[in-house]
């Protein structure tokens, strides 16, 4: 079953406006997903481009050509393949955004005028049964974004102890009754293990009713799977590091707990989240914050629901 759109970016307009793009500048977007964001990316280089061309022909100089920007897409999941540009200024990178260092330094790239990031699952993975990633219907339990990687979320939900499955439970789905899903789980799986999404729904006991529990759940163990938090710290110190004085961060995010990372990382410049000070007591931080967590409008939650969670953030390089 495919789903008849891939995904709908959110905020769309606001994040490329946020990136200040310039014609002849170096972009990279670590969540390329349906292009979206990457086609509108391309888009506003070629605009720019044109209004410098009219700007120096109205001044008569002689530098018509403007020299062409470049992208850079990241996705790990190889169903993104599929929504492929043909544009020679763009470049897919088939990997984890957490290796950004090593894949900008394989292309020779030194400096990047900007860094988009969305951070919300595509309405792909949750509308494709198959990918286990959604309660709302029967599938294997995986919810691997690279579908080469080795441990599902069935390996998790049958290996990892009690204790561990209520670690994960709380810090990522930050489910309060975290404790008593993990210990239910525990003792299903005794029986016999839970391999499928509607058996991990029973073995959970949260009422059906209860489905932001349940996504809450999904949530927690998705994350897991994915090492989602381990990957974004280091593709934000990498960002950080690469970015030219100037160059942008945009960062799209859709919980608390990668919100509040991100939020603490572009106040700061660092993964602590601790604000350094000189001796006159300002702020060292690399970073000038531009936007500070700006939502969707309510004529665009209304458009695409979905977009209700997320948060943009946006920062500036000293």
């Amino acid at each position: 079953m495919e789903a008849t759109v891939y995904h709908i970016p959110a905020m769309l307009k606001e994040t490329i406006e946020g990136l200040n793009i310039k014609p002849d500048g170096v972009y990279v977007d670590v969540t390329f997903g349906g292009g979206g964001h990457s086609r509108a990316i391309l888009e506003e280089i070629d605009r720019c481009a044109q209004s410098r061309k009219t700007k120096d022909k109205r001044q008569k100089t002689a530098a018509l050509k403007v020299q062409s920007g470049h992208l850079y897409s990241f996705d790990q999941d190889q169903d993104a393949l599929k929504n492929a540009i043909d544009d020679e200024r763009w470049t897919f990178v088939h990997s984890n955004f957490r290796y950004l260092r090593n894949w900008m330094d394989y292309y020779g790239v030194k400096e990047i005028d900007g860094l988009l990031a969305d951070l919300g699952v595509s309405f792909h993975h949750f509308d494709c049964p198959e990918r286990g990633f959604s309660f709302r219907f029967s599938a294997p339990l995986d919810m691997r974004m690279n579908q080469t990687a080795k441990r599902t979320a069935a390996d998790i939900v049958n290996g990892y102890s009690e204790e561990e499955l209520a670690r994960v439970l709380w810090l990522y789905g930050e489910l309060k009754n975290g404790r008593s899903i993990a210990r239910n789980i525990c003792k299903a799986r005794a029986e016999k293990p839970i391999m499928r999404t509607e058996e991990l729904v029973a073995a959970s006991r949260i009422p059906a009713e209860m489905s932001k529990e349940l996504a809450r759940l999904f949530q927690a163990l998705r994350i897991e799977v994915n090492d989602e938090m381990g990957a974004l710290r280091e593709m934000l110190v990498a960002a950080r590091d690469l970015l030219k004085p100037g160059g942008r961060i945009a960062v799209l995010t859709y919980h608390s707990l990668e919100d509040r990372l991100v939020k603490n990382f572009l106040r700061s410049g660092n993964l602590d989240g601790t604000i350094e000070k000189d001796f006159y007591g300002n702020a060292l931080t690399p970073f000038d914050v531009i936007e500070k967590g700006r939502e969707a409008s309510a004529d665009e939650v209304e458009r695409n629901p979905r977009s209700r969670s997320a948060k943009l953030r946006v920062a500036e390089k000293k």
